[in-house]
């Protein structure tokens, strides 16, 4: 159970029981409102596991096995990569060779740089190539127009990243140039298509990213819109956490015999200690919230909500409360966004509270817990909500209210 600091004196509702949440670990029903999957209370409970070291992945290449160009291995190693996780490891040789690719894979497990390196590594060697990336939302898309930028320092390598809640003027600039990389999200895209501004003709290397999320969203039509304006015989990488009926008929649709690649392990990560916080003796989620973020061991947290105004409202209410919090949601520009991302990457903000839309493709180091403030759609925004924090080898925490 977490222990609270309840002498605080800016206590607004001075209430008397302080008894804090109750974590239960039964599996009494979850009252949903405004619809949603229901999702059994158990699904949210699971202690992290050790896991011995003779069960850690051993690569089969280091970096400097892959055949790449000799400045991008330069470029590699400044970056301090050494080893490769297992999705880049057994993705990039087959990459490298031109083959289609599906990489099952959980969040934070290096997806980006698995496509990014055979991929500059084929400009390197045509600088004519022009390489479509589509993602789901406009973080995930700057996230990989950054990674690609620390590759490429020097290299004379262009890109161009378009994606909603920007001007499309400035977008629509920058495509006049020639750009070996344009990443966007499908609707963006499709805009920029209708316009004139972005052709697709020449393009002959695809990657979709997160994939699922971008079915979830109902991005399917301005999917197919795009890629059918894409040359019929192209390189295409395909990445998603899940495999549901869906993604398998897009892979059919999109890719020619593929190779297959599945690292993931599991629904969710072994070392995120996943637990449920019940409400009792008449304290509200509020409440129950502001002592859990007095705790020490709350350094970084990102909390969900499920609409655009509650976390809006949530972060002013935290801020009121003597917090450092932010919030980010589709009703705020992507200026005020990318400050309040910011600020929470450099931990001078304790709390970041966040959509689900909006929190895809987060990167951000160090995230000590995820509070799911209010409970996901599905259990797959569950996973990719928890996802955030215990990447790596490092440890994380997960909780649930429930009420």
């Amino acid at each position: 159970m977490y222990k609270r600091n309840f002498g605080r004196s800016d206590d607004r509702n001075n209430r008397t029981n302080h008894r804090g949440p109750r974590k239960t670990y039964g599996s009494r029903p979850v009252k949903r409102r405004g619809g949603g999957q229901y999702i059994d209370p158990s699904k949210f409970i699971n202690k992290a596991v050790i896991i011995e070291e003779t069960e850690h992945f051993v690569p089969e290449h280091a970096f400097a096995d892959f055949l790449i160009h000799a400045d991008l291995k330069q470029a590699v190693v400044a970056k301090g990569y050494l080893t490769p996780t297992p999705i880049q490891d057994r993705t990039i040789p087959h990459a490298l060779k031109g083959q289609d690719v599906v990489g099952i894979a959980n969040t934070g497990t290096g997806k980006t740089a698995a496509f990014l390196l055979p991929l500059i590594d084929k400009v390197l060697k045509n600088r004519k190539e022009e390489i479509l990336i589509m993602v789901p939302t406009r973080e995930l898309a700057q996230q990989i127009d950054d990674e690609l930028k620390t590759f490429t320092k020097g290299m004379k390598i262009f890109s161009a990243c378009c994606y909603g809640g920007a001007p499309i003027g400035a977008q629509m600039r920058n495509l006049r140039y020639f750009n070996n990389f344009v990443i966007g999200t499908p609707g963006r895209l499709k805009d920029l298509i209708e316009r004139k501004a972005l052709n697709l003709a020449p393009f002959r290397t695809l990657v979709l990213d997160e994939a699922d999320r971008m079915l979830d969203m109902g991005f399917i039509n301005d999917i197919r819109y795009v890629v059918k304006l894409m040359q019929k015989e192209r390189h295409s990488l395909f990445f998603s956490a899940t495999l549901s009926p869906e993604i398998e008929r897009l892979i059919g649709e999109f890719l020619r015999m593929p190779v297959r690649i599945s690292v993931k392990t599991g629904d969710t990560a072994k070392n995120i200690d996943q637990d449920v916080v019940r409400l009792s003796g008449g304290k509200t989620k509020l409440d129950t919230l502001h002592d859990l973020l007095l705790q020490p061991d709350f350094k970084k947290v990102l909390i969900f909500g499920k609409t655009k105004h509650g976390v809006e409202k949530l972060a002013k209410t935290l801020i009121e409360r003597g917090f450092k919090a932010e919030s980010i949601h589709g009703n705020k520009n992507q200026s005020k966004r990318q400050k309040a991302l910011d600020l929470f990457k450099k931990n001078h903000i304790q709390t970041l509270i966040a959509t689900d839309v909006a929190a895809r493709g987060l990167d951000v180091s160090d995230i000590s817990h995820v509070i799911n403030f209010d409970i996901p759609n599905t259990y797959d925004d569950y996973v990719h909500r928890i996802g955030r924090t215990g990447r790596g080898d490092k440890k994380g925490k997960a909780l649930t209210f429930l009420e």
